[in-house]
């Protein structure tokens, strides 16, 4: 979040300000967390699943003979589900599903001949094998099962390790049948940097995997950044933000409404108004004082609100669009006149809902997209979770024309000493010489049969 806004549009009525400093963009959790998660990821390091077992315990209260989940217990909690919750995650799953896959077709492979004989090529390959976290608490996230696991089956990665934590002492069944269907490999109950170490660094349970993927709270971010280059991760994620553009035709109800939806994700959940219409800005401020109170998650939005929210006024829309693209919000929703005017005013978002008809409550939970996104201000360098991140984009190439690799040999052995990278220009010499026939300056005693090399 921009800590100086005026910078970015001069002209802005502040209605309603934070409470509390933004965090800086890009920061981790603080020294607190840091030296704490560093600990546990040191000890499990040196004590595998002794450690993780003792730290579940410690903070879960949870500590089974296996954290892994027996085919037979998982069909004992499916089983137990009513039939409407299962129809409900495998309606939502097929719409991730389909959106997956035309992700998916949309990343082709090829090989281009670029000269006579020389040949270039693209693959794009799954990784071998992916942690999906699936946060849980106070609650089961079940979507977030969908998000990660189901975008890594759809990429072709043959071996998802999905861990979720106990709530309360209780295994979430609604997230178990969610990761279950999604086509999870392997499916452990175990929570936080716990979780996160034993998948990257390797215990009897979960083995080691290559990427790290979905959300968490502070210390599961903080240890997915420690273990970051130990193993690959989908993205730097903090507290979940909502920022919403409107005009004077919005309906402030529903502007209110959907502020608060987001907010009630945590006390640390910004929230964030950008309008050219100063009415509508003090009615939805009168709204979200209203409702506030009387929802059953007010001791999460309200801090949010209060510490996090935000109203601002700008003398015009595409001052409101430009302010919106200083944020480079997780989820921005456009509630305008002509939504899709968004497309080109803004580029910095991490996903954009357009309309009255849609809101970031449908992202979050239902309609396809991924729901894993930059927030901080990384929108400005990153997209988010999608299938392309479960895939390693490779290339190659091959020469097969004589003529074309004595090309080649000779500009390389050029190029190279210019950098005065004398063993490059000897890789580039040899095959020059080998096609051309051309003696070698630095090996005079060495002769090639060029008739056998052309042939």
């Amino acid at each position: 979040m921009p800590t100086h806004i005026t910078e970015a549009v001069p002209a802005v009525l502040r209605l309603k300000m934070p409470a509390a400093a933004p965090v800086p963009s890009g920061s981790g959790g603080g020294p607190d967390i840091a030296a704490t998660v560093r600990g546990i990821i040191e000890d499990v390091r040196a004590r595998g699943e002794e450690a993780v077992r003792e730290y579940s315990e410690r903070f879960d209260g949870w500590a089974p003979d296996t954290f892994r989940l027996s085919p037979e217990r998982i069909e004992e909690l499916v089983a137990g589900l009513p039939r409407r919750t299962i129809d409900d995650i495998r309606t939502v799953q097929a719409n991730v599903r389909a959106f997956a896959e035309h992700q998916m077709r949309s990343l082709t492979d090829f090989e281009v001949e670029t000269q006579p004989g020389v040949f270039l090529g693209q693959r794009n390959t799954p990784v071998d094998a992916v942690g999906a976290y699936i946060p849980g608490g106070r609650y089961p996230l079940v979507a977030s099962a969908h998000m990660t696991v189901l975008t890594a089956k759809v990429a072709g990665v043959p071996r998802v390790a999905a861990c979720t934590p106990p709530i309360r002492g209780e295994i979430p069944a609604a997230t178990i049948a969610a990761m279950h269907m999604a086509g999870a490999d392997e499916i452990h109950v175990l929570g936080g940097v716990q979780a996160i170490a034993a998948l990257a660094l390797g215990t009897a349970a979960p083995d080691k995997v290559d990427l790290l993927t979905g959300p968490g709270n502070a210390y599961v971010a903080e240890a997915k950044r420690q273990l970051f280059g130990e193993v690959g991760i989908d993205l730097f994620a903090g507290p979940t933000e909502i920022l919403i553009v409107a005009d004077r035709h919005a309906d402030p109800f529903l502007v209110a409404v959907d502020l608060l939806s987001q907010a009630e994700h945590g006390p640390d959940s910004p929230a964030v108004l950008i309008t050219d219409s100063e009415a509508l800005g003090r009615e939805v401020l009168a709204l979200v004082e209203r409702i506030l109170p009387g929802m059953p998650t007010s001791d999460l939005a309200g801090p949010a609100w209060r510490d996090h929210g935000q109203i601002l006024v700008t003398e015009d829309l595409d001052a409101a669009f430009a302010l919106a693209d200083e944020f480079a919000a997780e989820h921005v929703q456009v509630l305008t006149d002509n939504p899709r005017q968004a497309l080109t005013a803004m580029r910095h978002y991490g996903a954009l809902f357009l309309g009255e008809g849609t809101c970031v409550s449908y992202g979050d939970k239902v309609i396809g997209t991924n729901h894993t996104l930059p927030t901080r201000g990384a929108a400005r360098y990153t997209g988010g979770l999608w299938v392309g991140k479960f895939l390693r984009t490779t290339t190659y190439q091959e020469v097969t024309n004589a003529e074309a690799a004595a090309e080649l040999g000779e500009l390389c052995g050029r190029a190279s000493r210019v950098e005065s990278f004398e063993g490059h220009a000897r890789s580039g010499d040899v095959r020059a010489a080998r096609h051309h026939g051309t003696p070698l300056a630095w090996a005079p005693w060495h002769s090639w049969d060029t008739s056998a090399a052309q042939a």
